[in-house]
Parts: structure tokens; sequence; C-alpha cells
């Protein structure tokens, strides 16, 4: 059955790689459905994988191939919270160690062009502390890539 609601992404053509990529590198995802083009399409032929139905994290997503006319952005993202760093190791080098980027402050970006902040749940809590002990591992946060989580809880202590 197809969700009430859904995330859209827009994908050159690789819609149906980047799902089966993220089912497999996280729990609770799994592509659902391949659908195919009924007919020709500015980017494709009839016959052609048009959308995909996955889920990503239990996130209902819906992937379609548009073609190359807009591009992903860092205006959308997925939070990945982990629990420890072998977690956040584990996602981060996933995307990255897959034809990605990394970026500063625990985001990094898929093959596909897609944002994901990999941020560990140690961060979110010293963040929420406030005060000196947020300031703190603000800063240590600030010239990371990929979030180290001894390095943030030795801040928040100070």
């Amino acid at each position: 059955m197809t969700p009430k609601n859904a995330i859209c992404l827009w994908f050159d053509k690789d819609a149906e790689a980047a799902a089966r990529f993220y089912a497999a590198t996280f729990p609770d995802s799994a592509v659902t459905a391949v659908h195919k083009a009924p007919g020709d399409f500015p980017s494709g032929k009839e016959g052609d994988v048009l959308t995909v139905q996955f889920t990503v994290l239990g996130i209902p997503c819906l992937g379609l191939n548009g073609g190359p006319q807009f591009r992903p952005s860092e205006a959308f993202s997925f939070q990945v919270a982990t629990d420890n760093q072998e977690e956040t190791d584990r996602y981060w080098n996933a995307i990255v160690g897959n034809g990605g980027q990394e970026s500063q402050c625990g985001w990094c970006k898929d093959r596909w062009g897609l944002s994901w902040q990999i941020t560990p749940r140690a961060l979110t809590e010293a963040m929420m502390a406030g005060g000196a002990e947020a300031k703190r591992a603000f800063a240590a946060m600030m010239p990371m890539k990929k979030i180290d989580i001894a390095t943030i809880e030795a801040a928040r202590k100070g």
C-alpha cells in the first residue's frame, strides 16, 4: 500500500541503485517496489525505471528518475542519530566510501548527491545541555568532518 506521505527524492537516473544501497546500509530500510515507465518520458524511454518506493530507517521515500535538470542540495538531508562511535563510523564510511564525500560537522554526501548528517546522540545531548558544556562541545565539533564522540565528551567535561 502506498503511504499517505512520503519523501520524494529526485535522481538523474539511479533511483533504484540508491534505494538498494540505502536498504543494504541502514536498518529498517527496504526497497518495496520498482515501477517502470509505461511510455517514453523526457529523461527516459518506455520500460526504464521511473520510480522506486523504499524506506530509509522507517521513513517512506519515493525515488524519481527525473533526469539531470534538478540536483540535490544541502537544504535537504537525512539526519541519522547514532548510539556510539562504531555505528557513526559504519554509516559514515559506507556513504563516503561508496563514492560519497565528506563535509563538515558530521555532514557528508552520498554518490548521488544527497546529504546526510551522521549525528551521534552524544553530540545532540551535549548541545541540549546548554551553557558552557554546549559551547565547548560545539567548539570541538566545528573543525570535525566525521564526529569523534570521545573528543565531544572530553570537551563537554571541560
